[in-house]
């Protein structure tokens, strides 16, 4: 009878150990990778270093990997601005795949320029398979204005504006300044699609690369944040993958109006009737949202 008790404790401490690993499993967050914005860096105490900890706090024991874009916190700053972005994601999928913590699977969250950045990582380096992309303030379809810079940046923010007025599409600016690869001028939509060397490629906006829709659409959702009193991305329509028309630098058009969604090139208009592509808005300027706002509608519905 005592082992037949004793046998029967064991039995129950397993099944019970493996409930709870199971649950455990369940309710344990993915690991979060954060990609920042222009002038900005990995480590800023006052950015992207305290949007880290907000996050840590609001779900305590998630690994969030802040991306470090060089050596040195110097280094990332100033790469936002002058290495290539092809560069930047080749570098940053290396970093992701070498990750022992992300090998299971991650969301990925990303400001400004980010944004785009860290979707050009799920179109072309599915693995390890990012789960949530979310995209705060991202230019889908570019910008056509470069009107101000975050941040103490005013040196790098005049040689961009300098080599942006010599021609986003000049092969010497194109190469090299960051934010001429996702430069788009709807006054001149053929240019754009011949000499730009990220944007049109990560849009199939030429050659119809399969392998980025089948990636993009592994997403379980694609949230895109909108802020509604942008004064620094001209449009900011294309934060929600809108853009101006062509021949037009006033009047945009929604996402669901353009022929890349009418068309599918990406997988978006599936995406949309699969309800994975999730529109939010914020009435603020340009990542200038309300921590409360944050916490509730992007941490606890996307990242937990």
């Amino acid at each position: 009878m005592a082992r037949t008790m004793e046998a029967l404790f064991v039995v129950l401490t397993v099944t019970i150990a493996a409930t709870y690993h199971v649950d455990a499993a369940k309710n344990a967050s993915l690991p979060l990778v954060l990609w920042h914005g222009m002038g900005d860096s990995c480590c800023n105490p006052l950015s992207m270093g305290n949007i880290k900890k907000v996050i840590e706090k609001r779900v305590p024991g998630i690994y969030v990997r802040s991306l470090m874009i060089g050596d040195n916190v110097a280094d990332d700053t100033i790469n936002g601005f002058l290495l290539n972005s092809n560069k930047q994601v080749d570098m940053v999928c290396k970093k992701i795949a070498s990750d022992p913590k992300l090998q299971n699977g991650y969301n990925a969250m990303g400001f400004s320029q980010g944004g785009q950045f860290l979707r050009a990582v799920a179109q072309r380096c599915p693995t390890p398979p990012m789960n949530n992309l979310i995209s705060i303030g991202g230019q889908h379809q570019g910008v056509y204005g470069f009107p101000r810079c975050p941040g103490d940046n005013s040196t790098l923010c005049d040689y961009v504006r300098k080599l942006l007025d010599l021609g986003a599409y000049v092969s010497f600016v194109q190469e090299r300044l960051v934010q001429a690869q996702y430069w788009h001028d709807p006054m001149n939509e053929d240019e754009y699609k011949k000499y730009s060397i990220f944007l049109a490629d990560i849009n199939n906006e030429n050659v119809k690369n399969q392998t980025y829709k089948t990636n993009l659409m592994k997403l379980n959702k694609f949230v895109m944040v909108k802020f509604l009193q942008d004064t620094m991305v001209d449009p900011k329509e294309s934060e929600w993958f809108g853009f101006y028309k062509p021949g037009e630098g006033n009047i945009a058009y929604p996402l669901q109006e353009s022929q890349l969604y009418q068309e599918d090139w990406l997988g978006l208009q599936k995406m949309d009737k699969a309800g994975k592509l999730v529109f939010l808005s914020s009435n603020t300027d340009h990542l200038q949202f309300n921590l409360s706002w944050f916490e509730q509608n992007i941490i606890d519905k996307y990242v937990k």
